[in-house]
């Protein structure tokens, strides 16, 4: 019999994830998990622009690469961030496989079996597994529809053991859907300010907003570089190009990048050249800019769409929040009500959704 770890043998699935296997079945409309419409990938665009590559860079494309990205990538990069105000130059960028990657980097870089680790409720799954992962002990914050709740927030920044980090998800929050306010952003800053406890700010969906007007809202906590807090800003590619690149990033203090750097050097070495070839070519071409605008104007009108069902056909006692952009509805129901009865529910008649 193998000798797992602890670790790992503390690991279960449940019937909530084993039904959501169910969810890349054909016959199955799924509402279940964050994925971008298939048809509204880049493909053509890609392939012109390696089409249109020297063999210096296609063969780069096949060969290992540094640990902390390819040059040419962190320098595009560079820009493409301090479009969004962040003070990029002050701090460190490192590429990781996907941004789940860079949670999980961070996370093994701050947790000690047993320690604490402040996250909204609700939060990210991903985000979830990978810190119950190095056996942390997750302490929960309710949110509002303008963030997380700050009085929660000071009471547990003045528990004792202290908590290692907070993890926010500001940006079209995912699951809740929530877009943070300027207000509350400015009090998450001043509650942590001082506490000697670091900020994970996870941006995967702020470029996806539905209005114009919340463009003030989406400045991240990061741009505001306060003195006396370690932000860790993450962010994809993985919904403005396509997840399969399994792209992301890291914008972080140089103390926290070093270490960062090592445990993804024994973790995978590097991440794909290919597709960081890829998506240098695609902001060095400026492609992004528009393909970013085009998919936001679609998944704004895929959400009224998805509002404007919920409104015909679901019933009086469900409530639901109204995105301001990304990809998350967050439906609520009666107490007592079992999701998980009703999943099946969904599943008999061919739709599948995530139950929160």
């Amino acid at each position: 019999m193998p000798r797992f770890s602890k670790a790992v043998s503390s690991l279960r699935s449940s019937e909530i994830r084993d039904l959501m296997t169910l969810a890349s079945r054909p016959d199955i409309i799924s509402f279940a998990g964050g994925m971008p419409g298939n048809d509204l990938f880049p493909i053509q665009e890609v392939e012109e622009l390696f089409a249109r590559l020297d063999i210096r860079k296609k063969q780069a494309a096949f060969q290992y690469g540094p640990t902390h990205g390819l040059p040419s990538l962190l320098e595009s990069l560079h820009g493409f961030l301090e479009r969004k105000g962040l003070p990029v130059n002050e701090n460190r960028l490192l590429i990781t496989t996907g941004s789940l990657q860079a949670i999980n980097l961070l996370g093994r870089a701050f947790i000690d079996p047993g320690d604490p680790v402040i996250v909204e409720n609700p939060c990210f799954i991903g985000a979830l597994s990978a810190f119950k992962s190095y056996e942390a002990d997750l302490r929960g914050i309710g949110v509002d529809n303008e963030g997380i709740a700050i009085d929660e927030l000071e009471e547990e920044c003045r528990r004792e053991p202290k908590a290692k980090f907070l993890y926010v998800t500001p940006y079209f929050h995912n699951p809740a859907g929530l877009l943070y306010s300027s207000e509350r952003k400015e009090k998450l800053v001043a509650a942590l300010q001082g506490r000697d406890i670091p900020l994970i700010e996870d941006d995967a969906y702020g470029d996806l907003y539905f209005n114009a007007e919340d463009a003030r809202r989406l400045k991240p906590m990061k741009a505001i570089n306060p003195d006396g807090i370690d932000i860790c800003y993450t962010g994809s590619f993985s919904k403005i190009l396509g997840p399969g690149l399994r792209l992301g990033w890291m914008l972080v203090p140089e103390e926290i990048y070093r270490k960062c750097e090592l445990i993804k050097q024994s973790a995978d070495a590097c991440s794909s050249s290919y597709t960081q070839v890829l998506a240098d070519e695609f902001i060095r071409s400026g492609l992004i800019y528009p393909y970013i605008e085009k998919v936001r104007l679609e998944y704004r009108s895929r959400a009224a769409a998805m509002l404007s069902a919920l409104k015909r056909h679901m019933p009086d006692y469900v409530h639901w929040n109204e995105p301001r952009g990304g990809f998350y509805f967050w439906l609520t129901r009666p107490e007592g009500t079992d999701s998980t009865e009703i999943l099946k529910l969904a599943i008999e008649g061919g739709a599948v959704f995530v139950v929160g």
